[in-house]
C-alpha cells in the first residue's frame, strides 16, 4: 500500500520452476523483457534438477552435493544475466513431492514478491512429473497467499494472472500456444543465459530453434503490416484462468 506521494512499487513477476534450468529455456525472454522495463522478477526454483536433469555431471562421477552446487551456480549466473533474483528451495527432484511445508514456503515468497504476473509449468507432463508438481504447488500457494486468514507473514496478494510456459513436449502435454510473446529485443540476453547452463548444453540449439518457430507463428498471427523483423523470436504461453478486460483486443 502506498501513502501520500510515495511512488508505486515496480511491477513484479514471480516465476515458479521445478528445476534450475526450466526458467531459462521456457521463460527467459519474458523474464528479460520484464527486467529491461525495470520490473522486479523473482524466480522460485523448487529443486536444482540434481537427479533427473544433470546426466552429464553424473557420468563425470560427481557426487550429489557437487551436482547441486554446479546447478545452483549455473542458475544463479543465468538469473543474473536475465536481471532476476532467484530463491532456491532444494526440495529434491525425481520426484519433486508437493507437501504442505513446501506450499507454505512458497506462500511466503508470494507475499514477499506481491506478483502482478505468475509464470509456471502446465499441469500435464507425462514425461516429467516434477513439472506438474511444481505447477500444482504454484497454483495452491497463489490461492493461499490471497487468503487473509492463512497463517503466513506478509500482506495478502490479489489474483495475479497466471501463464503456463511451454513444455519440452507440448503436443503430449495438452499445450496450445494461446499467447505469443515477442522476445526479439532480448533474444541475445536469453541466449547468454542459456549458455550459462553447461550441464544441459544439448538444449541450447533446441530452444533457439523453438524461438524461431514461435516467432514465425507470431508474425503470421500479427498480420503482415506491423513492421515486425523478418527474424522474430518468440515464446509461447497458455492461460489457465480467464483474461479480465474491459476491451476485446
Amino acid at each position: 500500500m502506498t501513502h501520500g506521494n510515495a511512488p508505486n512499487p515496480p511491477r513484479s513477476t514471480l516465476v515458479v520452476t521445478a528445476h534450475a534450468g526450466d526458467f531459462v529455456w521456457r521463460a527467459g525472454g519474458a523474464i528479460a523483457l520484464a527486467a529491461s522495463r525495470g520490473e522486479k522478477v523473482t524466480i522460485a526454483c523448487l529443486t536444482y534438477g540434481e537427479r533427473g536433469e544433470s546426466a552429464k555431471a553424473w557420468r563425470e562421477g560427481r557426487s550429489l552435493e557437487e551436482i547441486k552446487g554446479i546447478r545452483r551456480g549455473e542458475a544463479e549466473a543465468a538469473a543474473a544475466a536475465l536481471g532476476a533474483e532467484v530463491v532456491f528451495f532444494d526440495a529434491g527432484d525425481y520426484p519433486l513431492t508437493g507437501t504442505p511445508e513446501l506450499t507454505d514456503r512458497l506462500v511466503a515468497v508470494y507475499r514477499e514478491a506481491q506478483p502482478d504476473v505468475v509464470l509456471t509449468h502446465p499441469l500435464d507432463d507425462p514425461y516429467n512429473g516434477d513439472h506438474p508438481a511444481a505447477a500444482r504447488t504454484a497454483l495452491d500457494a497463489r490461492v493461499l497467499a490471497g487468503a487473509i486468514g492463512y497463517p503466513a507473514e506478509g500482506e495478502v496478494i490479489g489474483a495475479p494472472p497466471v501463464f503456463f510456459f511451454e513444455p519440452h513436449q507440448p503436443e503430449m502435454c495438452g499445450f496450445k500456444p494461446q499467447v505469443l510473446l515477442d522476445i526479439s529485443e532480448v533474444w541475445e540476453t536469453k541466449r547468454k543465459a542459456m549458455e550459462c547452463l553447461a550441464a544441459q548444453q544439448h538444449l541450447w540449439d533446441y530452444y533457439t530453434d523453438l524461438a524461431v518457430r514461435r516467432g514465425v507463428q507470431l508474425r503470421r498471427n500479427a498480420g503482415p503490416n506491423l513492421g515486425l523483423a523478418h527474424k522474430t523470436m518468440a515464446e509461447a504461453y497458455m492461460r489457465p484462468y480467464p483474461q479480465v478486460t474491459g476491451e476485446l483486443a
